[in-house]
């Protein structure tokens, strides 16, 4: 089973404090860019992976998704999601993405936010979100960067001119990542890009768009606390079809 440190109540208050999880999906820096891969809503069917507290799920009912599946570990992170305004084309269930089961060709669009860089069976879970998307449909989803989740003591690196260096190391060594982030042994899975495109590649899918997510220039003079993410990406997004 994945780690379930959503439900650890100490990672969960901490997270409930973060930006994104106040101010939903307009608080996520990246989803303007997340949002510009996704296929219009209107009638389709949708599972949310790792939906935590639903803001996409029910982002995607409102705009005319015909129902949505919001999949996640944590029943703290359920709790939150059936507490928060209620859709009737939202059914919140508790699954293991590690052991995911799901119906076959059922989907129109699979969807995932930094959820993924916590499984350690990727190539399985792949397998399973191609057949059960329909011929054509997409899955777009954000993960961690492979740049940002490489060190085995990830932080920045101050220089005496004060200039901000990532450390990269351990790059090629792919596997498990413990990490103090929120909460003490927070562990994630480490793949290169390469694993991680070609893992896609090998269950079926067809890369349609890659972002190596960064703020721009409007972005940074309206948050300036963004900058520092353009010296290196934290997260990727992407677009593949079936």
């Amino acid at each position: 089973m994945t780690q379930n440190i959503y439900d650890d109540l100490g990672f969960f208050q901490a997270y409930s404090q973060l930006g994104r999880s106040v101010g939903g999906l307009e608080a996520a820096p990246e989803w303007p860019a997340l949002k510009a891969l996704l296929p219009p809503m209107k009638g389709l069917k949708v599972v949310d992976l790792g939906c935590g507290y639903g803001w996409f799920s029910r982002w995607a009912s409102d705009e005319g998704a015909a129902s949505v599946l919001g999949l996640d570990l944590s029943e703290k992170m359920l709790e939150r999601a059936r507490q928060t305004s209620p859709s009737a084309a939202v059914r919140y269930e508790r699954a293991d993405l590690e052991h995911l089961d799901l119906p076959a060709a059922q989907f129109d669009l699979a969807y995932s936010s930094l959820a993924l860089h916590y499984i350690k069976d990727l190539p399985t879970l792949f397998a399973t979100i191609h057949a059960a998307l329909k011929p054509g449909s997409r899955f777009v989803f954000s993960i961690e960067h492979p740049i940002f989740m490489a060190p085995r003591n990830p932080g920045w690196l101050t220089d005496s001119d004060g200039h901000k260096r990532w450390p990269v190391d351990s790059y090629q060594h792919e596997g498990e990542r413990v990490t103090n982030w929120l909460a003490d042994g927070v562990i994630k899975q480490h793949r290169t890009v390469g694993t991680l495109l070609n893992t896609l590649i090998a269950a079926g899918f067809t890369i349609r768009h890659v972002n190596e997510w960064g703020p721009n220039e409007a972005e940074v003079a309206a948050l300036p606390a963004l900058a520092e993410e353009r010296e290196r990406p934290m997260m990727m997004l992407l677009s593949v079809e079936r």
